[in-house]
């Protein structure tokens, strides 16, 4: 018999997972393109964005409708799932990643903790695009950190489940910290290969994405720009940020989490 805590308040259904494995990969491909393309000789090593992120919202709209209409996602999780993101998008509102500090992933990794991995997905859509309008931030940036916030989430959903006590907390801190250093990354391979004649202080050389040149140099060139610009910096903070409030806030914030899952709990069998 398996305990609550084994439980997830929101367990997927198959047509969710289905759609929701389509969703992540079509947010691998917006994120990877630029490293896999080939550039004509003639096409004077310049390549434009095409609009796959187009895609990204109706496939976010369809893990939705998947969630609801299998049984997954009834009024009483949508009520916490709007409680959640109001609550994340106030923090991310407060904390506005000034040198990297980060509110946002601390509740988003509790919540897709406790409610498993598709609400965890939903949460950070949700959390980062009401973010977005309460802080003018809507841009072409925009669907690329609703898409990694929502991994997180759903990250935070699939780590193992019977890990408990203090264990549980240093596992969910570890994974905050990795979350934090990705999302960074990811984020800076959204933006970099559109970015000319990229310099960085102290470095010598272009740090600039070369279109064509073969996957493993423009690699190397990408983990250099990374590490200097966001990883040994805003990340780290983020990093920071987020595994002290895991540790600190945590126990508490698991507990009435995991109370109001007693009331939520959708059984999809």
């Amino acid at each position: 018999m398996t305990t609550l805590l084994d439980q997830r308040a929101v367990p997927l259904a198959l047509r969710s997972r289905v759609v929701l494995a389509i969703a992540s990969l079509a947010g691998l491909l917006m994120l990877c393109w630029p490293l896999l393309v080939q550039v004509p000789a003639d096409g004077g090593g310049r390549t434009d964005p095409p609009f796959l992120f187009l895609l990204l919202l109706p496939l976010v709209i369809a893990v939705v409708i998947a969630e609801m209409s299998e049984g997954g996602m009834d009024s009483r999780v949508l009520a916490i799932l709007g409680v959640l993101s109001a609550i994340n998008a106030l923090m991310r509102l407060l904390s506005a990643g000034t040198a990297g500090v980060e509110l946002v992933f601390f509740l988003l990794i509790l919540s897709g903790r406790v409610f498993g991995a598709g609400f965890g997905f939903v949460l950070g859509v949700s959390s980062l695009f009401a973010s977005a309008l309460l802080t003018a931030g809507v841009g072409p940036w925009l669907p690329f950190q609703m898409m990694c916030a929502a991994w997180i989430g759903m990250g935070a959903g699939l780590l193992p489940r019977r890990v408990t006590g203090r264990w549980e907390i240093a596992m969910l801190a570890a994974y905050g910290v990795v979350a934090a250093y990705a999302f960074g990354l990811l984020m800076n391979l959204s933006g970099w290969p559109f970015l000319l004649g990229v310099a960085v202080p102290g470095h010598e050389g272009n740090l600039s994405y070369v279109a064509g040149a073969p996957l493993l140099e423009n690699l190397q060139t990408f983990a250099v720009y990374t590490l200097l610009t966001s990883t040994s910096s805003f990340d780290t903070g983020r990093a920071i940020t987020t595994a002290i409030a895991l540790v600190v806030l945590g126990p508490s914030v698991l507990t009435t989490l995991r109370r109001a899952s007693r009331r939520a709990v959708v059984d999809v069998s």
